[in-house]
């Protein structure tokens, strides 16, 4: 029931992130976007750090289902909110949503996250495994196909020919692959290597805010120069893993949070012109594949971040033992792409023009 429910809720966050991504691009401004963009990626932050307090404060003190009770009211009153203040904007005449494509992606990445969960399970060589790889490889080529040939595919694996697409979705994936590895670990470190209460995490967590927060002021002055605001962003994100790898438990909370901080202030940097260089690499008429492709790169690093991590970690007896290698073989991922966004961004390509109906929200 539980994970029922939070594929529902998955389901849910899948449509409101890219809609809400392309109606800022349709009603700011253009000279206010940036503004924009980062004000959207810092609401998501301050949302996922109400979230990680209310959870301590209702884990602790009234239980974990009362944390599922307040969220309907909760997401009741922003829904009426958006229907009153948010204006209509046109429906698109045309579009598909493109089943066999939706069902080829979408089980080609399920089977590339299977092999890397289980794969300590049944071991890396074993043909399980291995036949959870190569039948992802075999059904994200057949996506592929299926895309150059269909006449309103999900999307046009064409769109890509753009190198600042390639490498604003890559360092997307890269900068929430960092972060969810962060964010997997951290509580069970505070919890129980710390021995912090859930109401205490909830709190000792907020830091991640103050940083992002701050550095997106930065962002949003130095807008100009996207490349360098980039590299800056995911380097910090990998390095701050590299120095939250060294902590244990008589490591002061003080020093702890000094490596949140420095991973905080890094995605405030990067992922507002991360942001704006997936959508705006494309046409203003395929606005909404960009949101969407953006969506898909987040969520993609995000499950990938939480596989690996966890994956590392069942090789080790305890969080003490594994967060340590975890955080390391992330932060050294994260590193190595965070070189191959920033030549991405140096690169010029032709202009991803070709229309298609699928694009539009």
């Amino acid at each position: 029931m539980l994970i029922a429910g939070r594929g529902l809720s998955g389901a849910g966050a899948a449509l409101i992130t890219p809609a809400t991504l392309s109606l800022l691009m349709r009603l700011a401004a253009p000279a206010r976007r940036r503004g924009a963009m980062a004000a959207w990626t810092l609401s998501i932050g301050l949302g996922g750090a109400a979230g990680n307090l209310g959870g301590g404060l209702a884990g602790q003190f009234l239980g974990w289902r009362a944390l599922f009770w307040v969220m309907v009211p909760l997401a009741a009153l922003p829904a009426a909110a958006v229907a009153r203040v948010v204006p209509r904007t046109e429906r698109s005449t045309a579009g598909n949503t493109d089943p066999l494509g939706a069902v080829l992606l979408i089980a080609g990445l399920v089977t590339v996250l299977f092999g890397i969960i289980e794969g300590p399970s049944y071991g890396w060589l074993s043909a399980r495994i291995a036949g959870a790889f190569g039948a992802g490889v075999v059904l994200v080529t057949a996506f592929t196909v299926h895309a150059l040939r269909a006449r309103e595919p999900l999307f046009d694996p064409r769109v890509f020919v753009s190198p600042r697409l390639r490498a604003a979705s890559l360092g997307t994936a890269t900068g929430f692959f960092g972060l969810f590895s962060l964010f997997f670990v951290n509580s069970q470190y505070l919890q129980e290597v710390k021995g912090y209460g859930p109401a205490v995490t909830g709190v000792a967590i907020m830091p991640l805010v103050i940083g992002m927060a701050g550095a997106q002021k930065l962002a949003t002055r130095w807008s100009g120069r996207p490349r360098a605001l980039v590299g800056t962003g995911l380097a910090l994100i990998g390095l701050g893993l590299l120095g939250a790898s060294t902590a244990s438990g008589s490591t002061p909370y003080g020093l702890f949070v000094c490596w949140l901080l420095v991973i905080s202030a890094g995605a405030g940097l990067c992922m507002p012109p991360l942001t704006l260089g997936v959508v705006t690499s494309l046409p203003p008429h395929q606005a909404g594949l960009g949101s969407g492709l953006g969506t898909t790169a987040r969520e993609t690093g995000a499950a990938l971040g939480v596989a690996v991590t966890g994956t590392v970690l069942s090789g080790h007896t305890g969080p003490v033992q594994g967060m340590g290698p975890a955080l390391r073989v992330v932060g050294v991922v994260v590193l190595v792409a965070t070189a191959s966004v920033v030549r991405g961004y140096g690169e010029r390509g032709p202009s991803t023009s070709r229309p298609t109906s699928a694009a539009t929200p």
